[in-house]
């Protein structure tokens, strides 16, 4: 639901500049990953996950979210030559992987309707057959372009049939659907800025839900249907917001920092739940409604470091716990629709530089109560505590 490529590029490491300024000191190396006995793509520390399973062994691979029988994976990808991310489907257990999207353009954010007829996603093939150009790296900072191609489509679940929904100027992705099978949320420029919307699954009663001055995107709802969670880059006081409409102008933002919210699904009652440095993003609420798995990187040199790891928050911003212990990259969590397993992206056992894949693992809950034998002095001393 963001510029997987450019973000991942910087957050990092990948970007370099040979005029770049000298780097700070070092961080102290991450815990390295302790492989459960068994379990070799499960950190001894991950007591939430059990039955890790690496589905994709090719390509550098994001969002990936399960149909809505739980027999379908829809995913995004760079790979079989194609420059820029295209859209795919396999089988839960990592076959049939087959592109679904047309090889034109840059795509994101597939989902599946109810009823897994029809998928939805974002894709720039309309406005042209190449890859839009990203912008110039810049040192010490991270622009992701909003691509004015970007529109939204529904297709058959092969990539037929693909036709426009909702065709507007400027940037129109990042949507999914609410489990009620009533409405589709997603991200919009058509306001002028950056904001979230509500649309009735035929296309009426469009509805804007945020105003304020920033990025809202990366929209999700609850179980229930009755709330959204989506992360927001709010500036702060009247210079930032001054410079984020200027960038804005240029089709720019500089999400570095940000917090996760939530709100009714009609846009009332809006609340803020982290307030942690650095970026939490891709959130995803538990299958009990009560908490969000999210993405961030705010235990890592206080939100200025590398590693990006899952954790867990209630939805009063109490209660965060750590989830994944890898010390790299870590994030797109969606349950699967009878919440026992759990889909992520992970950079663990890295096949190459900005080589991610897509793994599934069993959802434990409430989390073990202990490890299993011989575990446990296998641990670092550290290893089963809370965030470092």
């Amino acid at each position: 639901m963001i510029d997987f490529v450019l973000f991942t590029a910087l957050l990092l490491g990948q970007a370099a500049d040979a005029k770049a300024p000298a780097p700070p000191p070092p961080a102290p190396a991450p815990d390295p990953m302790q492989p459960a006995p068994g379990d070799p793509f499960r950190d001894l520390r991950e007591t939430r996950l059990g039955r890790v399973l690496r589905l994709t062994n090719t390509g550098s691979n994001a969002e990936a979210y399960w149909s809505t029988d739980g027999k379908r994976i829809i995913f995004q990808s760079t790979r079989d030559g194609h420059p820029c991310d295209q859209l795919y489907t396999m089988n839960t257990d990592g076959s049939e992987q087959r592109r679904v999207s047309s090889g034109k353009g840059r795509v994101t954010c597939g989902w599946f309707l109810p009823g897994d007829k029809k998928i939805l996603f974002a894709s720039t093939h309309g406005a042209g057959p190449e890859c839009p150009p990203s912008p110039p790296f810049t040192p010490g900072k991270y622009q992701w372009p909003v691509f004015q191609g970007y529109d939204l489509y529904l297709s058959n679940p092969d990539g037929s049939g693909a036709v426009p929904f909702l065709p507007a100027p400027g940037y129109d992705a990042e949507a999914t659907v609410s489990p009620n099978g009533k409405w589709i949320v997603f991200t919009s420029e058509r306001s002028g800025d950056v904001d979230l919307w509500r649309v009735d699954l035929d296309g009426r009663n469009l509805v804007r839900l945020t105003e304020g001055v920033g990025y809202d995107g990366g929209a999700v709802f609850s179980p229930d249907s009755k709330l959204i969670a989506w992360r927001t880059n709010y500036p702060k006081g009247a210079e930032a917001a001054a410079k984020y409409q200027a960038l804005l102008k240029e089709h720019l933002v500089e999400p570095m920092e940000m917090d996760l919210w939530v709100m009714d699904a009609d846009g009332k009652n809006k609340r803020q739940v982290t307030k942690l440095p650095g970026a939490a993003f891709a959130p995803i609420f538990t299958p009990d409604g009560k908490a969000l798995l999210f993405s961030t990187n705010h235990h890592d040199r206080e939100g200025k470091g590398r590693a990006f790891d899952l954790f867990k928050v209630n939805l009063d911003g109490t209660g965060l716990e750590r989830i994944t212990w890898t010390g790299t990259f870590n994030s797109f969590p969606h349950f699967s629709p009878d919440g026992r397993r759990l889909l992520f992206v992970s950079g663990r056992s890295p096949r190459g530089p900005r080589q991610f894949d897509v793994f599934v693992a069993d959802w434990v809950t409430p989390g073990r109560a202990s490890l299993a034998p011989g575990e446990l002095e296998r641990c670092t001393p550290k290893g089963l505590g809370g965030p470092r």
